[in-house]
């Protein structure tokens, strides 16, 4: 059986396209009639006498025919075969009408298919601009013109996220010859000074060993675009205790959170326990508090909220930072965008997939995550369904 959502959005279509319907069944009543009156005028012409007459009359004068021999050599010819001369003036009449008909009807796929050719940029002159159909047509114009601009506007974000690619890509390369440069550098000086201090010769080591980090951070950033391009995620799920799973992240960052002075306030429920795959829900938790500790003030403080309720589980991570703006709320979760847009990660900048991925997996967890900014509190919060 039809469900309700089925059957109202049949009949959505049916009233969608009542003009058209509404057009054909004018245009094949019209169609008829004048068959029917075409048929009515042949029979009042023919079965009534008035051809015999004419013809008769013709065949006198033109051959030289009394009346007797015309009107015999008449129904030779002509009477004799009334019926197959009726049945092929019918035939012809109704082929005639029933090619008005279907040319009638084929413009409308004509005119579609024209349409469909700018749609896909076939003609490259009517490209630009909306598509436009008869008045009848509207439903299917309505709808062209909504997948138009869909693909115009994938089109166009992919183009954006092809060129934020491209352009991080070339930040990141540039970045990389900082601390590869000073790597050298220091190797050298340790290399070429043969009566240099112990102190001196572990301050250069403590240098070259956080350039070198600074560089496998960088590497890890390329790995991160590539892997984002040619993988699909899939999920796994099991069940875990996700109470566990947030004391175990916030105790990995420890050394992050002391290099600013930061505390964690990790306020969760005892032994929550949640159906989700595990590995990835870590890593949009790690993504979201890696982010709150890049952007928060030192010597402030980061919130962590889980709440289980009846259908969800809402997590929430805030912080105290700069005020992000609305245009750029609207565009954190876009894949390569950076809320630093300064040219140099040397900040510890990332690649700008941390919340593009992160949505994408709660996304693919059938969930929600949003970002707001108060004053000077930034806050995410993400929405996961409980699974039976």
């Amino acid at each position: 059986m039809k469900n309700k959502k089925t059957i109202f959005h049949e009949k959505g279509i049916y009233q969608e396209f009542g003009q058209i319907r509404t057009k054909i069944f004018i245009r094949t009543v019209g169609l008829c009639l004048t068959a029917v009156l075409i048929f009515f005028l042949v029979y009042r012409f023919f079965v009534r006498g008035k051809f015999a007459d004419f013809m008769v009359s013709f065949f006198q004068s033109s051959l030289r025919m009394d009346y007797d021999a015309a009107l015999n050599f008449y129904q030779q010819a002509f009477r004799n075969y009334e019926k197959l001369f009726c049945f092929i003036f019918i035939a012809a009449v109704f082929l005639f009408l029933l090619h008005i008909y279907l040319g009638w009807f084929s413009r409308y796929f004509t005119e579609i298919d024209r349409q469909m050719g700018r749609l896909l940029g076939e003609d490259t002159e009517e490209k630009a601009g909306e598509i436009s159909l008869s008045p009848e047509l509207i439903a299917i114009e309505r709808k062209m013109n909504q997948l138009k601009y869909r693909m115009e506007k994938q089109k166009s974000d992919m183009l954006l996220s092809e060129k934020r690619k491209n352009d991080l890509i070339m930040y990141l390369a540039h970045d990389l010859k900082t601390p590869l440069a000073s790597v050298i550098g220091y190797l050298n000086l340790l290399r070429d000074e043969g009566e240099i201090s112990g102190e001196l010769r572990e301050k250069y080591l403590d240098i070259s060993l956080g350039k070198a980090e600074r560089l496998e951070e960088l590497i890890n950033e390329f790995f991160e675009i590539a892997r984002y391009n040619l993988s699909d995620i899939t999920l796994q799920y099991s069940r875990i205790n996700f109470s566990r799973l947030l004391e175990q992240l916030v105790y990995e960052f420890g050394p992050m959170l002391a290099e600013k002075n930061l505390t964690v306030s990790l306020q969760v429920e005892e032994d929550i326990l949640f159906s989700c795959d595990a590995d990835k829900m870590q890593r949009v938790f790690d993504n979201l508090l890696r982010n709150a500790v890049l952007y928060s003030f030192r010597d402030t403080e980061i919130r962590i909220t889980a709440e289980q309720q009846k259908y969800a589980l809402i997590v929430r991570f805030s912080n105290h930072g700069n005020p992000i703006s609305k245009e750029k709320l609207e565009r954190l979760f876009e894949q390569f965008y950076r809320l630093d847009t300064a040219r140099s990660t040397e900040s510890g900048g990332c690649a700008g997939l941390g919340l593009a991925i992160a949505k994408q997996i709660v996304e693919l967890h059938n969930g929600t995550i949003t970002a707001k900014s108060e004053a000077e509190v930034i806050e995410f919060t993400v929405t996961l369904p409980v699974i039976s």
